[in-house]
């Protein structure tokens, strides 16, 4: 009776403000995770470096070097956990600036506990899924000549799309909100030169082909 759940791994949190850390703190704890605070990015990357944590939140104005920079450092993209980051509402292009960096996705201040706890819940599973299945997606293998090249996640999106996943399927199998899925979409319609939907999944078919 009264048990505290099964620990579901450390959730590292970056934020200048104690009051973010203590609430995300609580909010966090009881939803069955370890929390370890951190109040600038230099003593994330000393840690993070040598420990993987389930998920790293991380604000985008600390102070020193800001939560891009650190993300940068990580290596966003390729970082073995994923990545959220904080951000008031007036960031919203830094946060997709984040994304691009390799951010997975991120989290509007003020928010609301409950909801956090499933999105992170939700990210870390199909982040833990896509790990074990080798992410190698068929998309992967694709060239597009001449053409900016992918991500690992643009192509995990763009694979959802070619499957005909809606924004909101893609974004609950790949574990991000459906705005961030458009972000993508928007990203990897610039980079491959598609004008629309029924242009972009042309491309791929032609890419297909040639391969």
């Amino acid at each position: 009776m009264g048990e505290k759940p099964a620990p579901r791994g450390e959730i590292f949190v970056v934020d200048d403000d104690p009051a973010v850390r203590e609430t995300l703190s609580v909010v966090l704890s009881s939803g069955g995770y370890e929390v370890i605070c951190f109040a600038d990015g230099a003593a994330l990357l000393a840690v993070a470096r040598n420990r993987t944590p389930a998920c790293i939140l991380l604000d985008v104005h600390i102070p020193g070097k800001s939560g891009l920079d650190i993300l940068k450092e990580l290596r966003g993209e390729d970082y073995p956990a994923p990545i959220f980051m904080i951000s008031g509402q007036g960031d919203i292009p830094m946060a997709v600036n984040a994304i691009k960096n390799g951010a997975l996705d991120f989290i509007e201040k003020p928010f609301r506990g409950s909801e956090i706890v499933s999105r992170l819940n939700d990210a870390i599973t199909a982040f833990t899924r896509r790990q074990s299945a080798g992410s190698m997606t068929k998309i992967g293998s694709l060239h597009f000549p001449g053409r900016e090249p992918l991500t690992r996640r643009e192509r995990e999106v763009l694979e959802q799309f070619t499957a005909g996943a809606s924004n909101k399927e893609a974004g609950r199998t790949l574990g991000i909100s459906p705005r961030t899925i458009e972000d993508h979409r928007a990203n990897i319609m610039k980079k491959l030169g598609a004008r629309n939907a029924a242009d972009l999944i042309r491309i791929v078919m032609t890419a297909q082909r040639a391969s």
